[in-house]
């Protein structure tokens, strides 16, 4: 899919772009459901959020190749399946989202329901403490939760999130500096780092 392609241009034909990501008829998406989705757009093209009427459970670029399953996954962890429909959690995440992509702030307040192992979460927890701006290596994550040796499980732990930007797992780069992995693109991570970065120096500014 090509960098600005990912677009919906109605709420019918969101519609029917999840029901073919879960493998379902549109008619099957119903609006009573307990989990809920919606689409965001974003200057660096759509995100499909997922959300209880309490939590956000899901977040993502919809071109990221591993979005089927994990919207299969948490279809199946939820047994009701996923209708559609904004929630108030996905409703703070858009208004969240519109200052971030304009650069005017980096806080994420959204209630998150991220279920993982204490391991995953200690990664989870470790990325969002890097600042915007900012970037860290692997390796560097793996010593931050005490785990040196652990650079391989951080990146598992990292590619496994589901809550793109507000667990920032695009701030983590290589160990020589290189853009590595990203669900999204390397594309967009670097879009992410440059607008992350621009914020920095309005922050600053603000101070000074």
């Amino acid at each position: 899919m090509a960098q600005h392609e990912a677009s919906f241009e109605s709420a019918s034909a969101f519609r029917a772009a999840f029901a073919r990501l879960l493998g379902q008829s549109p008619s099957e998406l119903r609006p009573d459901k307990l989990l809920r989705a919606t689409w965001i757009p974003t200057p660096l093209g759509d995100m499909i959020s997922v959300s209880s009427r309490s939590h956000l459970h899901l977040l993502e670029f919809v071109d990221r190749k591993g979005l089927p399953g994990e919207l299969k996954k948490l279809q199946k962890d939820c047994r009701e399946g996923i209708g559609i429909g904004i929630m108030p959690p996905s409703e703070q995440a858009t208004a969240e989202l519109i200052e971030y992509f304009a650069a005017r702030s980096d806080r994420f307040l959204t209630p998150l329901a991220v279920p993982a192992s204490p391991f995953t979460q200690r990664v989870w927890d470790a990325l969002r403490e890097i600042p915007a701006g900012e970037t860290r290596s692997y390796s560097e994550i793996a010593r931050q939760i005490g785990r040196p040796t652990a650079t391989r499980a951080v990146a598992r732990a990292n590619g496994a999130n589901q809550i793109a930007l507000m667990i920032p797992c695009h701030r983590v780069i290589g160990a020589d500096g290189s853009l590595t992995g990203y669900g999204g693109g390397l594309w967009r991570k670097q879009r992410l780092i440059e607008i992350e970065r621009q914020l920095r120096s309005v922050n600053k500014e603000h101070i000074a």
